[in-house]
């Protein structure tokens, strides 16, 4: 059984350890934890891991977040996996920074990566793992807070929040994400 795993950021050393960029964190967490390494290939950085008998092909697309489905779209498509066997990787502004969040479908709830993916897959209808970021900005520096680094105080919560989504994510693909959503959604 094959899965896409999709980690949402930018590229560029400039965008390394952002909020916006928590999808390649968890991402990196996984492989690393599964023996793999990322190389450049078609419109991301790849890399393929096993576990428990499963193949996982794990995407960090290269398109930069607002063209996102670019990449997503070609891998399912090369790799012909079901869209209940891809899980997105993505932060959100709505959920308080500690909380993370699985779904089977949804809006993309203005995040351009979402949007675009939900644009050229022409669905929302598939998982995600949303990661907390907060809000914790004044009115008109949305962009600066979620492009900006995380704070000193704010790094244990991530660093915790990483290692629970690389347990999310081998929950989500060994049982399912109804099981998942009822063991980490609280």
């Amino acid at each position: 059984m094959n899965f896409l795993i999709v980690g949402l950021g930018n590229i560029g050393l400039e965008y390394d350890a952002t909020r916006h960029n928590i999808g390649f964190d968890v991402a990196d967490a996984f492989v690393i934890k599964h023996g793999g390494s990322f190389a450049l290939d078609r419109h991301a950085f790849k890399a393929e891991v096993k576990w428990k008998g499963k193949k996982f092909i794990v995407i960090k697309p290269t398109t930069y977040m607002n063209l996102s489905g670019k990449a997503v779209k070609y891998w399912l498509d090369k790799e012909k996996i079901p869209l209940e066997n891809m899980l997105v990787l993505v932060d959100d502004l709505a959920l308080p920074l500690g909380t993370l969040r699985v779904r089977g479908a949804g809006s993309d709830a203005g995040h351009n990566g979402l949007k675009n993916i939900q644009l050229l897959l022409q669905t929302d209808a598939y998982p995600r793992l949303r990661f907390g970021i907060g809000a914790n900005f004044p009115k008109g520096k949305q962009v600066d807070f979620v492009i900006g680094k995380w704070t000193p105080s704010e790094l244990h919560i991530v660093k915790d929040n990483v290692l629970k989504s690389v347990d999310i994510i081998e929950s989500w693909a060994a049982q399912g994400i109804s099981k998942t959503m009822t063991l980490y959604n609280k």
